[in-house]
């Protein structure tokens, strides 16, 4: 018998039920919400940082001031939300870290391998034949990095949430400690970076089709 995937309100009950066993003292409990959304926070963590070791240090973090503020949660609704909250703001202060100890040194390229240069592409406009093909190309996921990098915290922190999290406008003005038009003015900011660092790859790999040079 073909086993039915947990509907999100069987989900968001699970979760309430293993936080009230968690509070009541048994730790287990707290293992499952950890093993049951680690990896989309993880996912998370990895996009905004840009690399596996402080992607690794968010998820540590975020549960780790998840359970010490469990009894703050008694009247949330969804625990994989708060916890992916937690892990944007500490995403946030990890960058701007980084940032600052980066801030005099180039960082290295890094190939990715869970779809961040097809993810990104979605938000630039169709103005090659093959955007599949542009995705692929060595050159333009380095100007994807690039640009990403050139982001602040707060755009990058808002692009990956709204655009790879589906994160609705509320919860992103949560998580950057704003109201909800000035993330969406940031939502859209960071879009339009992103789009203006990308447009001549697009334009130039567009340019060398039409003239038949790029198959």
């Amino acid at each position: 018998m073909k086993r039915m995937r947990p509907s999100v309100e069987t989900t968001i009950e699970s979760d309430a039920i293993a936080v009230e066993r968690t509070l009541a003292g048994d730790r287990d409990a707290f293992r499952i919400l950890v093993e049951r959304h680690s990896r989309n926070v993880y996912r998370l963590a990895y996009r905004m940082t840009g690399n596996p070791q402080d992607a690794e240090e968010v998820v540590q973090e975020a549960f780790l001031r998840a359970y010490q503020k469990l009894s703050q949660f008694a009247s949330r609704a969804n625990f994989g939300t708060w916890v992916y909250r937690i892990a944007a703001n500490y995403s946030i202060d990890r960058m701007r870290q980084k940032k600052s100890e980066d801030s005099n040194r180039a960082l290295p390229a890094r190939e990715t391998g869970d779809g961040l240069e097809m993810d990104l592409m979605s938000t630039v406009p169709d103005m090659a034949p093959s955007p599949e093909r542009l995705a692929q190309s060595g050159q333009l996921a380095a100007q994807m990095r690039r640009a990403l990098r050139e982001l602040t915290p707060a755009e990058r922190t808002a692009f990956v949430m709204r655009h790879w999290g589906g994160s609705g406008i509320e919860e992103i003005a949560d998580a950057l400690n704003s109201s909800a038009s000035a993330a969406k003015n940031t939502v859209f900011r960071s879009v339009q970076k992103l789009r203006k660092a990308l447009e001549p790859f697009v334009e130039q790999r567009g340019q060398s089709r039409a003239m038949g040079t790029q198959s």
